[in-house]
């Protein structure tokens, strides 16, 4: 299934060469703590998954998803629809409304036609993504086929360390990659935190994969952590320069 919402370093082309590793394990349950676009997990189609990230509004808006959301505020491309939608969307965030049907329509409003596909916050919580440029938007208003495929997948929101995990989990880890931009959420991801989840990820007995950007740093990390590193060229499809140029990403793995 096709990702609902564009996002920053998505996936989806990485399916081909997850599968064969997913395929002796799909009867585990699969574990994204970062979960993004839910490209993987869309397109592995596992029985049980447990989905988390900690930007509150992506969750929100996958719950919904989950009961087949329907959008029922304006869609059209137009910078001041664009913009009206904008204020609206941090009102209900300053309201504490960040729980409805209408916050998590107007994220995914926001997310189809801001720039470049970003989710970006500002020190506040507000969203701060301007008008994208675009030849044209397609928009679904009515999330019919999501409900069947979601329904026995749990979604949480918090820290990676929080997660409920089993030994036998299968887990897939796309945390922000070690590059200058990393405010997909107002609490950010520094340096701290990528060691935090590589060496969290280094003590599951069950299978892991890790993928990121190949920096000298993270490679070493992962390297010292006793995971087994494979070097792909990426697409770099959306990001804040709107530059496609391919990227070197490391594929880790460990007890697969």
């Amino acid at each position: 299934m096709r990702p609902p919402l564009k996002w920053a370093g998505g996936k989806r082309w990485q399916v081909p060469r997850l599968e064969p590793l997913w395929r002796t394990h799909a009867h585990r349950r699969l574990v994204e703590p970062f979960c993004g676009g839910l490209a993987v997990t869309l397109g592995l189609q596992p029985q049980r998954a447990l989905l988390n990230d900690i930007n509150p509004h992506l969750i929100n808006f996958y719950e919904w998803l989950k009961r087949g959301l329907r959008v029922d505020i304006a869609l059209d491309y137009d910078s001041r629809v664009f913009y009206a939608h904008r204020a609206r969307f941090n009102a209900l965030l300053r309201e504490g409304q960040t729980g409805t049907r209408e916050a998590a329509s107007l994220f995914y409003y926001l997310n189809r036609t801001g720039y470049n596909g970003l989710c970006r916050f500002n020190n506040r919580g507000e969203f701060n993504v301007p008008f994208g440029k675009y030849k044209q938007v397609r928009f679904v208003q009515h999330f019919v086929e999501y409900p069947d495929v979601l329904s026995s997948w749990t979604f949480r929101v918090g820290d990676f360390e929080q997660l409920p995990l089993t030994p036998d989990d299968f887990i897939y880890a796309d945390p922000p990659f070690d590059v200058e931009f990393r405010k997909y959420a107002k609490e950010g991801f520094d340096w701290d935190d990528q060691i935090r989840a590589a060496t969290w990820l280094a003590a599951h007995r069950g299978p892991v994969v890790l993928v990121n950007q190949a920096t000298s740093r993270i490679r070493r990390l992962y390297g010292d952590l006793g995971f087994r590193l494979e070097y792909v060229s990426a697409p770099r499809r959306i990001n804040s320069t709107g530059d496609r140029t391919p990227a070197r990403e490391v594929i880790a793995t460990r007890n697969i």
